[in-house]
């Protein structure tokens, strides 16, 4: 479906849902390719991010994820799609400078971690910073990966150990050390969580590690209001690499704002989520 629609098209469709977004408050998105999973329309993802990022008043942040899983035409043959996305698909999307960010889906099934560390290493080297895909369906080592490349976020973070954790805080296994000064956000999904029916990241045991965490769940994840406020805010904007000019409000930052409704107080938004209460939004 996406190889046969157009540019134009891709960027109504997309542009919907970016003012979607915005009408709901968001200010700071990062759109990631990976689903055309050929040089063309990985290419042609990126550039219509590229427009969205030039017309649209959010700030937009494009992350190259051609390792989202392995194309059709190499199906029984991933280290050639490895090689691929490596050698051709990097540094074409480096020339045409369509993405901030290089990612990979290092999970069960999908890329290895020998993998994964090859294609962030590639990116890299042509100026990408990391991002990445890890834990969701199972413990994949791709948390170690991703703090071993400095990555910005590892994402999802469905299935962590107590291991996981204590990588994130940037203590190896077996230390007592400082801490990297490094922060790689852990990034949970509790979006996807819920639609797929699957369980909730460890929110609470990545805060009470000192870690701050990107996520939405005060109910299902038990989450206070501030905290949660505090993730996507802040966090998030860290996360998306644009903590200098947004995400909270402080003299030399954008004025992102939004301007509720008369409200009790933050603790009751996600009491009532389904009610509007959101009244000007300022970008």
């Amino acid at each position: 479906l996406l190889h046969n629609t157009s540019e134009d098209e891709l960027y109504t469709q997309a542009m919907a849902r970016v003012n979607e977004m915005i009408a709901k408050g968001t200010g700071a998105i990062e759109i990631k390719s990976g689903y055309g999973l050929t040089l063309e329309d990985e290419i042609k993802i990126l550039r219509v991010i590229k427009r969205i990022r030039e017309t649209s008043p959010a700030i937009i942040r494009a992350t190259f994820l051609g390792a989202h899983a392995v194309g059709r035409a190499f199906a029984g043959r991933q280290g050639d799609y490895v090689e691929h996305v490596c050698k051709d698909m990097i540094p074409a999307v480096a020339a045409e400078k369509l993405a901030d960010f290089v990612d990979v889906f290092c999970e069960e099934g999908f890329f290895t971690q020998e993998e994964t560390d090859k294609i962030l290493t590639e990116g890299e080297r042509h100026g990408l910073r990391v991002k990445l895909h890890a834990n969701q369906l199972a413990v994949s080592g791709g948390v170690q990966v991703g703090v071993k490349h400095h990555a910005l976020s590892v994402d999802h973070l469905e299935s962590t150990t107590d291991e996981e954790v204590r990588v994130l805080g940037g203590v190896p296994a077996g230390s007592q050390g400082v801490a990297d000064p490094v922060v790689t956000m852990p990034t949970i999904l509790p979006g996807a969580s819920f639609f797929l029916r699957m369980q909730y990241g460890r929110a609470n045991d990545f805060i009470n590690a000192g870690l701050p965490v990107m996520a939405l769940g005060c109910i299902q994840m038990r989450m206070t209001p501030v905290q949660s406020f505090n993730a996507c805010t802040l966090n998030s904007a860290y996360a998306m690499g644009v903590s200098d000019i947004a995400g909270s409000v402080e003299r030399g930052k954008l004025a992102n704002l939004i301007i509720t409704r008369r409200v009790p107080s933050l603790n009751w938004i996600p009491y009532c989520y389904g009610t509007p209460f959101i009244s000007k939004i300022f970008l």
